[in-house]
């Protein structure tokens, strides 16, 4: 059985995106904010993680830098994993504001997540986010405990919590 500590990235700074009006995966280049960073120290004396055999972590800016403070903090290797990317709320990649992705979001939750019989939507479905995540996980489970640095939404397909606060920590098992 493998255990893994799932960890939200810190508070990131989402003002970035409308500062440089970035687009699609541009959006998701926002770093931590000071908050964050300090969130993710605290979060590093968690005596549990010191069992970590490494970290997994989202390429996205936002966990990598988590994970890079992480690292540092309990001296473990960083395995970055594509599949542990956020849910895309555009599989188009072609929204641009947090207007649009809002709208996405809201219609996301409005559907639970499924696509309505006979539709598609431009987000990922929650079965197609929980099928990656479950991927990326199956490959780790030689190991005894892994530290895996990802997103809120990604980790409420394995846990099925609705809140997951920015650098917490939420058990995880998988046999």
């Amino acid at each position: 059985m493998t255990l893994f500590y799932l960890i939200r990235h810190g508070e990131p700074d989402w003002q970035i995106n409308e500062h440089y009006k970035l687009k699609g995966h541009g959006r998701d280049l926002a770093p931590l904010t000071s908050r964050g960073i300090l969130q993710v120290y605290d979060t590093s004396k968690d005596p549990r993680l010191r069992k970590a055999e490494l970290i997994i972590s989202s390429p996205y800016t936002r966990a990598m830098q988590t994970s890079a403070i992480l690292s540092k903090e309990l001296s473990l290797d960083i395995a970055v994993e594509l599949d542990l990317r956020e849910w895309q709320p555009d599989l188009t990649f072609e929204y641009d504001s947090l207007e649009r992705l809002n709208q996405l979001v809201q219609d996301y939750e409005r559907c639970g997540g499924m696509y309505p019989p006979g539709e598609t939507r431009l987000w990922e479905s929650k079965t197609m986010l929980k099928s990656r995540m479950d991927s990326v996980l199956r490959k780790y489970s030689e190991h005894e405990v892994v530290i895996v640095v990802g997103h809120g939404m990604a980790f409420r397909t394995q846990v099925e919590r609705e809140d997951i606060p920015c650098a917490s920590i939420t058990e995880y098992k998988i046999d």
